[in-house]
């Protein structure tokens, strides 16, 4: 069989808006990127959204902002970040002198542990980034009341969980900034893509200032960031951040409109498919399957091997990846164990047991925006045949080759 990671969800109206960019002769940020940002920030309930040209310089903005803002972040302060995320969610804590403070994840939900969490809060923790893995939230209720309790500031990388919902509110729209990605791979696809949203003006301001250059082209005469003065040709090129060229193409936008009005589709596609996914797997004592909280938005299906296959990944996934059934690690398993790690100033508390073992047993499979009972009953029929080739006795790696 065929079991793909992803699949476009674009059709003749994305090739369309595309032309239509082309024939107008607009290339780069223009009226595509300000209506799509109209409408992304009015589609999730949030003020104000930022286009850009990824999620991961989503959270490169997101966290910046973090450190210009009144009352900033300054190197040396405590983030508290999960071991088990992306990359470019802790890049940016790196990149501008904040400590990683890593915490171990919950082994149903793949979130952070929020008694992990709170056991470790120091006196020089300032901020929680917290990512929404696979389509899955958090517990924002209690993350907000961790933060409020002690005056820190919540970050979302939400670029895994367009479309989640926790207690009737999107995820991306919890914290201060949320942050999303329209790569091909994800809910909704621009391309490349990326989105943060945000409540808050000065924030808001301060990201629109860094997205390009750190200008003040883009910014009211009155502003959050610095005034501008009565000399529009000296405005032009004024600078007052250390800011970036991250700014999305109009081509991505005029994509994104069609993308977004079909989102609320694609989004059930998914959530279809991941009943069947819960029904077929839900119960098997060889795996187990993420259990969100909410209305997860199931950006993949995620299996960890207990049981008889417990150790047994790379046997597995072999087998699997020879049937035509694509595979990824979750996320990037156990972070701490990247070797970029020795760049970071960083710190673990506590064990990373749950994080270890996602690390170890972990892989997740595709969801789609179409129908795909017939993938996941074989993949059922696979993960079946390399329990029995197991079951009873304990042969040696070499023995257990999944055969069917």
């Amino acid at each position: 069989m065929r079991y793909s990671l992803a699949s476009s969800t674009w059709d003749d109206r994305e090739i369309e808006a595309v032309d239509s960019v082309l024939r107008a002769g607009r290339y780069t940020m223009g009226p595509q990127v300000k209506e799509f940002e109209r409408r992304f920030a009015e589609y999730f309930g949030a003020r104000f959204a930022v286009m850009v040209n990824s999620g991961s310089s989503a959270n490169l903005l997101a966290v910046a902002a973090m450190r210009y803002k009144r009352n900033p972040l300054m190197p040396g302060d405590e983030v508290i970040v999960p071991a088990v995320s992306w990359g470019t969610t802790y890049y940016p804590v790196h990149q501008y002198g904040f400590k990683l403070r890593f915490v171990d994840v919950d082994l149903d939900t793949l979130n952070m542990d929020l008694d992990a969490v709170e056991e470790a809060i120091t006196p020089r923790t300032r901020a929680i980034f917290a990512p929404n893995i696979l389509g899955a939230s958090n517990d924002f209720n209690r993350l907000r009341e961790i933060c409020a309790d002690r005056n820190l500031v919540l970050l979302e990388d939400n670029c895994e969980s367009m479309g989640a919902v926790y207690e009737g509110k999107y995820t991306g729209t919890f914290g201060v900034c949320g942050t999303f990605s329209t790569f091909f791979s994800h809910h909704m696809c621009t391309m490349e893509g990326g989105v943060v949203l945000t409540d808050d003006e000065e924030l808001y301001q301060i990201i629109v200032s860094l997205r390009a250059h750190g200008w003040t082209r883009e910014l009211p005469a009155k502003n959050f960031v610095r005034d501008k003065d009565d000399d529009p040709f000296r405005e032009m090129y004024r600078f007052v951040l250390p800011g970036y060229n991250v700014r999305p193409l109009e081509v991505s936008a005029a994509i994104g409109i069609e993308q977004l009005d079909k989102l609320g589709g694609l989004l059930a596609a998914r959530r279809r498919n991941a009943r069947h996914f819960v029904e077929l797997f839900g119960n098997l004592d060889y795996v187990r399957v993420q259990k969100p909280l909410g209305d997860s938005s199931w950006f993949g299906f995620s299996l960890i091997l207990e049981g008889c296959l417990a150790g047994r990944r790379e046997q597995v996934v072999k087998r699997l990846m020879e049937a035509g059934v694509e595979c990824r690690p979750i996320v990037a398993g156990d972070f701490t164990k990247n070797p970029v790690i020795q760049y970071f100033d960083y710190e673990i508390h506590g064990d990373l047991k749950n994080a270890e073992k996602v690390d170890n047993d972990g892989f997740f499979v595709g969801n789609h925006h179409y129908d795909i009972s017939e993938e996941l009953s074989g993949l059922k029929e696979l993960l079946e045949t390399c329990a029995r080739s197991v079951s009873g006795s304990r042969p040696t790696l070499a023995e257990c080759a999944c055969q069917t």
